[in-house]
C-alpha cells in the first residue's frame, strides 16, 4: 500500500508542463483580407474576419443544402475524417508514437472497421430494395456484424503483434486514444446521418440551433460581455451566454416555422431504387400541419390575442434550442480544456 501510494503521488506531481509544445498554425488569412483590415485594432480586426469567414461557411452550408441530403450525408462524413485525423495527429505528436510500427495504419484502419459497421447497417436499412437487386451485395448484408465483427478482430491482433518491448505502456495509451476517438466522431456522425434520414428538419434545425448560439454568443459578449464565464475560456461571459440562449430560442422557433412548410425538409429521405435517388415527398405529419393553441392568461393580455396558429413542430424547436443554447457551449468549454491541456492554439 505505501508503494502504491508512493506511485499515486509521483503521477500527481505531473503537471501539463509535461506535454511537449506543439507550435501554434501560421497566420493564414488572405493578404488581401489583411491589408483591407490593417488600420484597425486587434479586436476589431479579429471580429471582421470572423464575420466575414462566418458568412462565407453558412453560404457554403446553404449551398450543400440545396444539392440534397445526398451532399449533406457527404459532408458529415467528410468533417467526421477530419475531426478524426486532427485528433489522432494530435496524440501522435503529445506521445511521440510516430516511430511505432503499424500505428497510424491501424488507426485508420479501426476507423474504416466502425464505419464500415455503421453505414453497412444504415445501407441494410435505408437501401433494402437497392440491395436485393444484387445478388454479391445481399451476402454482406447477411452477414454483416459476423464480418464486421471478424474484421476488428483481425485490428486487435495486429495491434498485438505490433507490440514492441519498453514500448507497451505507449501502446496502450495509444489504442485508447484511438477507441476514445473512434466513440465521440463515428458515432456522432452516425447518429446526425441517422437524424437526417428522419427529414432533413431534424438535421438542419438542431445544427443551425448550434451555429446561431455560438455566433449569438459571441456578439453579445463582444459589446456587453463583463462578467466571465468559466476559467476555460477566459473571453467566454455570463452577458455572451444569456443573449446567445435567449437569441438561439427565437431563432429556432422562426427558421422551424419556415422550413416546416415545405415537404422538401418535413418528409423523411427514401431513396428510389428506380430512379437512383434520393426523395423527400410525403403527406406531412402532424407535426407539420399548423394548429390553434390557446394562449396563457398573460399573454392574452398582453397581446390581445386568444389564440395563436403555429406549427406542432416549433415547440419542439423551443426544447432543441433550450438544449443547444443550454449544453451546447459546453462542447466548445470542452475543446478549450483539451487545447490548453495539449498546448494547442
Amino acid at each position: 500500500e505505501a508503494d502504491l501510494e508512493k506511485r499515486l503521488h509521483e503521477l500527481d506531481l505531473r503537471s501539463d508542463l509535461d506535454v511537449p509544445d506543439i507550435p501554434p498554425p501560421t497566420d493564414r488569412t488572405p493578404e488581401i483580407l489583411k491589408r483591407a483590415l490593417s488600420g484597425l485594432s486587434a479586436r476589431w480586426k479579429n471580429w471582421w474576419i470572423r464575420g466575414i469567414l462566418s458568412l462565407a461557411m453558412i453560404s457554403g452550408f446553404f449551398l450543400v443544402i440545396y444539392l440534397g441530403s445526398f451532399m449533406l450525408m457527404l459532408l458529415v462524413l467528410s468533417i467526421q475524417v477530419k475531426c478524426y485525423h486532427e485528433i489522432i495527429t494530435i496524440g501522435y505528436r503529445v506521445y511521440h508514437s510516430y516511430d511505432l510500427p503499424w500505428f497510424r495504419s491501424l488507426s485508420w484502419y479501426f476507423l474504416l472497421c466502425v464505419n464500415y459497421f455503421f453505414y453497412g447497417e444504415t445501407v441494410a436499412d435505408y437501401f433494402a430494395t437497392f440491395v436485393q437487386r444484387r445478388e454479391q451485395l445481399q451476402f454482406l448484408i447477411r452477414y454483416h456484424r459476423f464480418i464486421s465483427f471478424a474484421l476488428y478482430l483481425t485490428g486487435f491482433c495486429m495491434f498485438v503483434l505490433s507490440l514492441v518491448k519498453k514500448h507497451y505502456r505507449l501502446q496502450f495509451y495509444m489504442f485508447a486514444w484511438t477507441h476514445v476517438t473512434l466513440l465521440i466522431t463515428v458515432t456522432q456522425s452516425h447518429l446526425v446521418i441517422q437524424n437526417l434520414f428522419e427529414g432533413m428538419i431534424w438535421f438542419l434545425v438542431p445544427i443551425s440551433s448550434v451555429i446561431c448560439n455560438d455566433i449569438a454568443a459571441y456578439i453579445f459578449g463582444f459589446f456587453f460581455g463583463k462578467t466571465p464565464l468559466i476559467k476555460l475560456s477566459p473571453k467566454k461571459t455570463w452577458e455572451g451566454f444569456i443573449g446567445g440562449f435567449f437569441s438561439t430560442v427565437v431563432f429556432g422557433f422562426i427558421f422551424s416555422y419556415f422550413l416546416a412548410q415545405h415537404q422538401y425538409f418535413v418528409c423523411p429521405v427514401e431513396y428510389n431504387s428506380e430512379t437512383n435517388r434520393f426523395v423527400t415527398e410525403c403527406e406531412p405529419s402532424e407535426l407539420f400541419q399548423i394548429k390553434k393553441y390557446p394562449l396563457p392568461p398573460l399573454f392574452q393580455a398582453v397581446l390581445g390575442w386568444e389564440t395563436v396558429n403555429m406549427y406542432p413542430f416549433q415547440l419542439h424547436s423551443i426544447a432543441l434550442s433550450t438544449f443547444a443554447s443550454l449544453i451546447g457551449p459546453f462542447g466548445g468549454f470542452f475543446a478549450s480544456g483539451f487545447k490548453r491541456a495539449f498546448k494547442i492554439k
